[in-house]
């Protein structure tokens, strides 16, 4: 028996071109249904013709009712240009804008309070460096001062 009935069917023809993920609609259809056999249908539907690709900076419509509602994110702060030339990000915030379930692959992972705890948050702000926003950067990677002799030994002059 197929996982692709009528109303699945439907749905997955209403959801692909709103720009939603394979993933995505493989969750609001139903655990029995993957990635791949979304993928698979679009394909054998030759639905993909006709999606507007997210890489050409198309914003995905809003969510319709079936699907589940996303976690909801504290916008973040905005770099600050400077004369120097590159964005600086602004001083840190106070507290963290972001959770351990929302936060991104491309957001500052600086923790605010205990772990565990509910209060517990991450700075959420872009990333600059490693995992850590600028001002967090600079905290977080600290050069290790050298002693002359130290510095004499590498250059093996000592």
């Amino acid at each position: 028996m197929s996982v692709w009935t009528e109303d699945r069917i439907a749905r997955l023809k209403t959801l692909w071109p709103l720009g939603w993920s394979a993933q995505r609609i493989a969750d609001a259809l139903g655990e029995d249904v993957t990635r791949s056999a979304v993928l698979g249908k679009v394909h054998r539907m030759k639905l993909s013709a006709g999606r507007p690709s997210a890489t050409r900076g198309h914003q995905p419509a809003a969510a319709p009712a079936v699907a589940r509602a996303a976690p909801e994110r504290t916008p973040r702060p905005a770099p600050v240009r400077t004369a120097a030339g590159p964005a600086v990000a602004a001083a840190a915030p106070p507290f963290g804008i972001a959770t351990i379930l929302s936060v991104r692959r491309c957001d500052c992972r600086f923790p605010y309070g205990e772990p565990g705890s509910p209060a517990f948050r991450l700075c959420g702000r872009p990333v600059a460096r490693g995992v850590f926003c600028a001002a967090h950067a600079d905290i977080a990677y600290q050069r290790k001062p050298q002693s002359v002799e130290a510095l004499m030994q590498l250059a093996g002059l000592a």
